[in-house]
């Protein structure tokens, strides 16, 4: 056993030179690793053993954000950056809700109201406030069947839907992947013409149903409250007033609510 180990170090260490030999050598992100995200080393004991290397959570970050389909710029919301000096008391709530929120994801996330929606006026900081819930969870390591980041989904309602429109062969895909994402965050739901399609309807009944019956967290910003959800279609407003009843933020008020509104804003 002894002579094939050190017959392998002898390979392992010619490598480089028949590299050179040959042409340039390979380059890797992680030399520890070669990229395979962990390697095998031998214990106190002597015995081999596989180890993740330092690398892995760093690149399920960033692959986790990459299938987010959060954009860089709103990578950066955060709780830190989100501004509340001078701000309406219902938007500082809806700031404290939506980060106690966040701090307890872990022990929410497999009850019936694991969910959060802020609903309100536009312009009041929802979109900023539960992408700041997003970025939180996703850099954050939870216990699922594996220790390992949450997947989240962010699908902005009126673009969402006209990305679907412009391919139905990847339509299953897509729902499906909305249906299954550990967390699914819809922002301006409803937003548009003043009545949703049928078909915005019908399919975004068969994802909040199967969420609900999973058990599997919802984040939603809308302008229209439950009232107006259930106008248009009850099965979806019911279901989202029971997954998100410990969060469930509504920012009544007028355009003093709207940051874009103020005379100090740039």
């Amino acid at each position: 056993m002894n002579s094939l180990l050190q017959r392998i170090n002898q390979l392992r260490e010619a490598k480089p030179e028949l590299s050179q030999a040959n042409g340039p050598t390979k380059s890797y992100n992680c030399p520890t690793c070669r990229d395979e995200e962990g390697y095998i080393e031998r214990d106190e004991n002597g015995v081999e053993v596989y180890r993740f290397c330092e690398c892995r959570d760093k690149n399920q970050l960033e692959r986790s954000f990459r299938s987010s389909k959060i954009t860089s710029e709103f990578s950066k919301r955060s709780f830190d950056n989100f501004e509340t000096s001078g701000r309406p008391q219902a938007v500082i709530d809806a700031y404290k809700f939506s980060r106690i929120y966040a701090d307890n994801f872990q022990d929410i996330k497999d009850e019936r109201h694991n969910s959060i929606c802020l609903l309100g006026r536009p312009g009041c900081g929802k979109t900023h406030l539960l992408m700041a819930v997003c970025n939180q969870l996703m850099k954050t390591k939870y216990l699922y069947d594996v220790i390992r980041y949450p997947s989240v989904l962010y699908f902005p309602w009126v673009e969402g839907f006209n990305e679907i429109k412009d391919d139905l062969s990847q339509m299953e895909e897509k729902i499906n992947r909305m249906k299954k994402v550990d967390v699914l965050y819809i922002d301006d739901m409803f937003k548009g013409r003043k009545e949703p399609t049928q078909f915005q309807i019908e399919q975004m009944f068969a994802v909040i149903n199967y969420r609900y019956m999973e058990k599997k967290p919802v984040i939603i910003s809308s302008e229209r409250d439950i009232d107006e959800m259930c106008d248009i279609d009850e099965g979806i407003g019911s279901r989202i007033n029971e997954m998100c009843k410990d969060f469930r933020i509504i920012l009544k008020g007028g355009r003093e609510l709207n940051y874009r509104l103020r005379e100090d804003a740039v």
